[in-house]
């Protein structure tokens, strides 16, 4: 087969042949950790297709992007480690040890700092982006977290204990929890509106996703999910949010005015964690056992297409 001339290929392509960051092109890629395979698969999301493949460790999980767009922060659990990951180069960099199975990881707004929570040890661990080093890790009260995400302004870090059946909060300037909220049984998947007044709980064994008013930290509202809800993903407008609902094969849409389900979408097998593009357009989810990403159009509210990853996606983070 003979090589396309160059002026055929995709920015994304050409990109990944240069080394050049993803940061510097107008489509953004979409990066799914496969925790069965130990790989990171890149998807240009102008053309919905596979442009690369990455090491990502033993089993990598949780993932963040540097605000520079040059560092891949992923969660390596069994390795116990955040592994760092050069996206011009698409190489292994160094390795921060975190502690006992980190799980769930997220970048502060202003991208200083990357969290990870710590199943085995019940804390979060707050990584400095500008020495790429461990800095300093929170404990919580809730058993197992398996999330850690920050509130759009980056002050409060809420954090789902899994076995705990609770919320934790975290006053991230004082490094200190301020609040634990009780919800259904297994929380997850966490999100918030673009405002940060509210935030939004999957709890996979209640399948329901739980409102909190992020000033008092009451719940408002309770909506029922799918079977096994667990990922979360908010729509740039603030009108929509997105649970992934593992047990049904789909994505529950969910109007944020009236908490009522507006929409659902049939996905893959095992649905887990998701992102959408910055523009809102079109939302990622990565399905466990069929071992792709489906790519929904959210005006339609229909599926587009799947793209075969590699084995056992766990999420998918998008710059």
């Amino acid at each position: 087969m003979s090589t396309p001339p160059l002026r055929h290929l995709s920015a994304a392509v050409l990109a990944f042949a240069a080394g050049v960051p993803s940061a510097l092109f107008a489509a953004p890629f979409a990066y799914v950790p496969n925790e069965g395979a130990g790989t990171i698969s890149v998807i240009d999301t102008a053309k919905d297709e596979v442009v690369a493949e990455m090491p990502g460790g033993a089993k990598p999980r949780g993932l963040a992007v540097g605000g520079d767009g040059r560092w891949l922060y992923v969660s390596d659990q069994p390795n116990n480690r955040l592994q760092l990951v050069d996206l011009g180069a698409r190489k292994l960099g160094a390795a921060v040890a975190l502690g006992e199975s980190p799980e769930g990881v997220s970048i502060s707004p202003d991208g200083r700092w990357v969290v990870a929570a710590i199943e085995g040890k019940n804390e979060i661990a707050v990584t400095d982006t500008r020495s790429n080093a461990l800095a300093f890790s929170i404990p919580v009260h809730g058993k197992n977290p398996e999330h850690a995400v920050f509130s759009p302004n980056g002050r409060l870090l809420f954090v789902s204990a899994e076995e705990g059946d609770a919320v934790d909060i975290i006053d991230f300037a004082g490094r200190k929890q301020v609040a634990q909220v009780a919800v259904g049984a297994r929380p997850r998947g966490i999100g918030f509106l673009p405002d940060g007044s509210r935030a939004y709980i999957a709890a996979e064994n209640a399948n329901e996703v739980f409102v909190i008013d992020t000033s008092s930290f009451a719940i408002v509202a309770r909506i029922k999910a799918g079977l096994r809800a667990n990922g979360i993903a908010m729509h740039p407008s603030g009108r929509q949010v997105y649970v992934s609902n593992g047990g049904d094969a789909n994505v529950s849409v969910i109007d944020t005015a009236t908490h009522q389900v507006v929409a659902t979408i049939p996905v893959g097998q095992r649905p887990w964690n998701m992102a959408l593009t910055p523009d809102g357009k079109k939302l990622y989810v990565a399905n466990g056992r069929s071992h792709n990403v489906s790519v929904i159009d959210t005006a339609s509210r229909t599926k587009l297409r799947d793209i075969a990853v590699g084995k056992l996606p766990w999420g998918v983070v998008i710059r």
